[in-house]
């Protein structure tokens, strides 16, 4: 899969997941199985509603006997959520997001896993070990070559805001909010930060 294709199904599961909260759901994005998608390509959007969860979409790479069978560009992506289903597992109506007066801080990070660990799971992993100062995490680059990085390795980088609703936070208040993040996603999935 090519970087721009990756960036696209990053910034698909970013949209998924936005479209998810503010309808107030939880979106959880985890390996899944389901045609017309390519096996071990392909991401299942699940809400979690009730201490219940549902499948509501997919998203990743086509399997290559749909994509030849339609015309289409080799390794073409497609995703899909069910807008409906994603409402009625939400909590009502949408609550607009506080807006703090207080800057944010950003902090990218480009962390090296083995191939076939979802960046899903590493996500959760920073998400959990950033604390409750993190914002927001955005996968903005997923890079691949044997060469720099190792055989069967990926670099997978992040954008990670930072904010506190009642202070500036400082420069040490968000790395120390990033190590620890950083220090769960390497205890939980083996990723340790490109250098």
């Amino acid at each position: 899969m090519t970087w721009r294709k990756n960036w696209l199904v990053a910034l698909a599961h970013d949209q998924f997941r936005t479209l998810a909260r503010e309808a107030g759901a939880e979106l959880v994005v985890r390996k899944g199985q389901y045609g017309p998608w390519h096996p071990g390509r392909c991401a299942e959007l699940v809400v979690v509603a009730d201490g219940a969860e549902r499948v509501v979409g997919h998203a990743g790479e086509l399997h290559p006997r749909v994509v030849k069978a339609l015309g289409l560009p080799e390794r073409t992506c497609a995703m899909e959520l069910d807008l409906d289903a994603l409402e009625a597992a939400g909590d009502g109506v949408p609550q607009a997001p506080g807006i703090s007066t207080f800057p944010v801080a950003t902090q990218d990070v480009a962390l090296v896993v083995d191939k076939p660990v979802p960046a899903a799971e590493v996500e959760a992993a920073l998400r959990e070990g950033a604390g409750e100062l993190l914002e927001s995490i955005r996968l903005f680059d997923v890079y691949e070559n044997a060469e720099q990085l190792g055989e069967g390795r990926k670099s997978l980088a992040y954008a990670l805001r930072f904010r506190a609703g009642d202070r500036t936070l400082t420069v040490d208040e968000a790395s120390a909010a990033r190590d620890a993040a950083v220090a769960l996603a390497g205890e939980r999935t083996g990723a340790v930060l490109r250098g």
